[in-house]
């Protein structure tokens, strides 16, 4: 499969390029920073670009998208803006726009996290997106049926990533990075839609 990966820099984006890889599909990696297939997922018209660019698909992965953290009563307006722009409507941007240019049957696999069921200290922006996301990501499978599917993958803290991330959260699972390139691998070749698959 020829597949748009958005997100491909980082930990968690590594590991899920290379289990598609290793599966043989052709993957084309979109972050911020490429030199080849830059994308900053705020941005429609940068979305726009990028998709037009790359002709057609038969599935979109993105492990894009951040959210603000911090103490509940120093959040303001403009944090909460910043997390719905950037993972909630970044990623809802990529499906809208990226269902002009995905085969057929093809499939969107969205990412969430943990903080969508456990909340952290300082987490509540990104527990309201993660949350949102995952409800949206359901209420669309049904709305796509027949012409696409749409899955996210829900994980915990990557285990390679444990020392940048214990202090937030204490004493919960980690999940090796294998297992997250796995889930995706499952959303875009299996038959399964609406799917949230919780690591």
């Amino acid at each position: 499969m020829r597949i748009l990966h958005v997100g491909a820099s980082g930990t968690v984006g590594d590991a899920v390029g290379r289990a598609l890889r290793a599966r043989g599909h052709d993957v084309v990696a979109a972050h911020r920073k490429s030199a080849t297939h830059p994308v900053d997922i705020t941005d429609p018209e940068s979305i726009r670009e990028l998709l037009a660019g790359l002709g057609a698909l038969d599935a979109i992965v993105s492990t894009a998208g951040g959210t603000p953290f911090g103490p509940w009563d120093e959040l303001g307006r403009d944090d909460f803006r910043a997390g719905l722009d950037n993972k909630l409507l970044g990623q809802v941007e990529l499906v809208r726009q990226g269902t002009e240019v995905l085969r057929s049957g093809g499939s969107f696999t969205l990412i969430t996290g943990i903080t969508a069921r456990e909340p952290v200290r300082e987490g509540s922006i990104a527990a309201a997106v993660n949350g949102a996301l995952e409800s949206w990501v359901r209420a669309s499978a049904g709305e796509l049926w027949g012409r696409f599917r749409i899955n996210a993958v829900s994980p915990s803290v990557l285990t390679e990533s444990r020392a940048d991330y214990a202090s937030i959260f204490p004493g919960f699972p980690f999940v090796d990075g294998e297992r997250v390139g796995d889930a995706y691998v499952r959303s875009v070749e299996s038959m399964e839609t609406g799917a949230i698959y919780v690591l």
